[in-house]
């Protein structure tokens, strides 16, 4: 049941917030090469290092000492591509804990693979990997890695076209070759896994019968879109354009055109099918240019509750520049913005339990917290009688009442989601209230004057 704080947050965001302003916030540090961030539905984030470790973090930003997976001697990493690359939770994972792994082996080829949890939850049982599949890779890059459950309960798979350049092999358009493809199996049962009978090939010697979409060179994390169950796909460009996709999983047998086009642009069109039946993306940028943009990293769209701005936006980074790009809504179509740039080259995004963002920083080994720092709402049009300062805020906030026949009674202390966090009665004129102990982020303010009316403010604590 909403709050009456809530509802009236509810009535107020839309005519009081205009614009997002992106930024980033550390949130922990230390990892060497991040390239992956997942939740088990629990307040934990599991941060995936290249290297072969999977490393948890409290909500509070503290990583446990003793990692939850260890499989280093069994993941090749030498090429900039290669190493532990994606993971994801089984569904059922609190009853059956069950995760899954994608990564590279150390004879260079990917591996899909299930581990179950130890009898302690923060540490993972190594001994029980069960290998659901092989692909042999025949370079050293372009192995893709992303992991996801779709709402339909499949696990989707994400391999890039073997590398090279240009895709001398013509892999991702080779219904023969799971290269370059979307993968998609059952893996409910016991052991193994199964085929979903939907998938667009099966019984069709046409193609391999776990293939459920083609046409792509190197996508580079993908998503589900926890609100419509869209499938968003970030794809690495050649040296023209970098590329997103969305697509409802409802249907199958989607060719997103590598290497027949890249993103909008005819790259090699020879022994082609018709342009009709090419599914283009619904967002590109150019590589190159000032600042230099050389290869995106796909990310999810934003389905929290803390900053209503970014409702709906979907996010990405291009690993070059480090900015943050979101692709928002608009008439059927999509505007694209770039915010930064950042620090530490961004080689992934993840979400929390709450759907809250996260990217990490793959040279710098940062994990940062996607935040709006936007401070938007017109103060004198919603509490006329009483301004806060500082705000931002560090420590400390105080109120100045500009209407002396007013007497503050009460100040109140909301997370942006309407949780209370803290009431303070106020004693004595521009009182001090602590804010010392709060995460960083965007709180709301309830100022209860002496004939129990309220006034709201947004509050940033830096």
């Amino acid at each position: 049941m909403k709050t009456k704080l809530q509802l009236l947050l509810a009535l107020l965001f839309p005519f009081l917030l205009f614009a997002q302003d992106v930024s980033l916030q550390s949130f922990a540090t230390g990892f060497s090469r991040p390239v992956d961030i997942k939740h088990a539905n629990d307040s934990r984030l599991f941060v995936v290092e290249q290297d072969g470790l999977i490393k948890i973090v409290s909500a509070a930003g503290i990583t446990n000492p003793t990692p939850f997976l260890n499989i280093d001697a069994r993941v090749r990493s030498t090429g900039n591509e290669q190493g532990l690359l994606g993971l994801v939770f089984d569904p059922n994972y609190t009853t059956n804990n069950r995760f899954y792994v994608n990564y590279i082996n150390n004879s260079g080829n990917t591996v899909i693979a299930r581990f179950t949890t130890s009898v302690d939850p923060n540490v993972a049982d190594d001994t029980s990997e069960e290998i659901l599949l092989t692909v042999n890779q025949p370079y050293t890059n372009h192995n893709g890695g992303s992991l996801a459950f779709g709402t339909d309960g499949y696990l989707y798979i994400a391999l890039g076209d073997g590398g090279s350049g240009g895709d001398p092999d013509n892999y991702a358009q080779n219904l023969q070759s799971y290269l370059g493809k979307i993968l998609r199996i059952d893996v409910s049962g016991a052991m193994g896994y199964t085929v979903p009978t939907t998938n667009p090939f099966v019984g069709n010697p046409a193609g391999l019968d776990e293939i459920w979409s083609y046409g792509l060179r190197n996508p580079w994390k993908m998503s589900f879109d926890s609100d419509n169950g869209e499938l968003w796909i970030g794809d690495v460009g050649q040296n023209n354009r970098e590329e997103i996709n969305n697509v409802p999983i409802v249907n199958a047998g989607y060719n997103f055109g590598w290497k027949c086009y890249e993103g909008n642009s005819t790259f090699d069109t020879t022994d082609c099918p018709a342009m009709s039946t090419i599914t283009f993306p619904v967002g590109e940028y150019n590589y190159g240019g000032n600042p230099f943009r050389c290869s995106i990293t796909g990310g999810y769209r934003y389905r929290g509750t803390m900053y209503p701005d970014l409702q709906g936006l979907y996010f990405f980074a291009d690993y070059c520049t480090s900015e943050i790009g979101t692709l928002t809504p608009s008439g059927g179509s999509w505007n694209m913005t770039f915010n930064g740039p950042f620090s530490g080259n961004i080689a992934t995004f993840g979400e929390d339990m709450n759907k809250e963002l996260y990217a990490a920083g793959l040279l710098n080994g940062i994990i940062y917290k996607v935040v709006d720092t936007t401070l938007s709402i017109d103060e004198n049009s919603l509490a006329d009688n009483f301004q806060i300062y500082p705000n931002p805020t560090n420590d400390f906030f105080q109120i100045n009442n500009q209407n002396v026949a007013l007497q503050i009674k009460e100040v109140a202390l909301y997370s942006f989601s309407g949780k209370l966090i803290s009431t303070t009665r106020i004693s004595t004129e521009n009182q001090k209230i602590m804010t010392d102990q709060l995460s960083k982020g965007i709180y709301i303010v309830q100022i209860i004057s002496n004939n129990d009316t309220s006034a709201y403010h947004k509050l940033v604590k830096n």
